[in-house]
């Protein structure tokens, strides 16, 4: 934001003779910033949506496929990819929308709209990625609890000298700890992709507040 602090520098310097140009100037730079910013959001969004789909294609083998046939879990599976697949291709829809409405607005007030917007819109994207983590790690923890074959035998041992529930409450404990780790780690993941871009949206947003003051 070095361009904007040299504008208001300048504003302040020469007083109301600048006013006028000041804001237009001004203004102009956000708006460029802002539809820049939003562009990257679009690509970013592109490139991991292609990213994750390929590592999923390439971890996807025969073994995997037949895993999912003796699990049961084949139709399940199929289903939660198609509307998550359906999903952030919605939302990779309306980072572009949202990309076109800033980049077309000519008005201080609706540059702000916009700019909120595509800001709550990240924010929602985020938090669907985490919660789609979530669910593909309890599902994944479930299969391993109930059909693979050394952790049945282990409960069956436990059951047999009378700790089942200790087992389950250590199985669950460790489940536990393990999705909190995994979701932190992408919620950093996703801070540190998105949260740059987010938080110079949101300066350029405070910016154009302090023009319509």
């Amino acid at each position: 934001m070095e361009e904007l602090d040299l504008l208001k520098k300048a504003w302040k310097k020469d007083g109301n003779t600048f006013e006028q140009l000041s804001e237009q100037d001004l203004y102009k730079m956000v708006h460029q910033k802002s539809s820049s910013i939003v562009k990257w959001i679009l690509v970013i969004s592109l490139i991991e949506f292609v990213a994750w789909n390929s590592l999923t294609f390439l971890l996807s083998d025969d073994q995997y496929q037949a895993k999912l046939r003796s699990y049961g879990m084949t139709d399940i599976m199929l289903w939660i990819n198609i509307v998550n697949y359906s999903i952030v291709l919605l939302f990779i829809y309306l980072f572009y929308k949202n990309y076109k409405s800033i980049s077309t607005t000519d008005s201080t007030q609706q540059l702000m709209q916009n700019i909120l917007r595509t800001l709550k819109t990240v924010q929602q994207y985020i938090w669907y990625n985490l919660g789609i983590v979530t669910l593909s790690i309890v599902i994944s923890i479930v299969m391993l609890i109930y059909h693979n074959p050394q952790m049945i035998g282990l409960f069956h041992k436990a059951q047999a000298e009378g700790r089942s529930i200790f087992f389950i409450t250590l199985c669950t404990a460790v489940s536990i700890v393990f999705v909190l780790l995994i979701i932190s780690i992408f919620w950093l993941f996703y801070k540190l992709l998105y949260g740059i871009l987010l938080k110079k949206l949101l300066t350029n947003y405070k910016e154009l507040k302090k023009i319509e003051l």
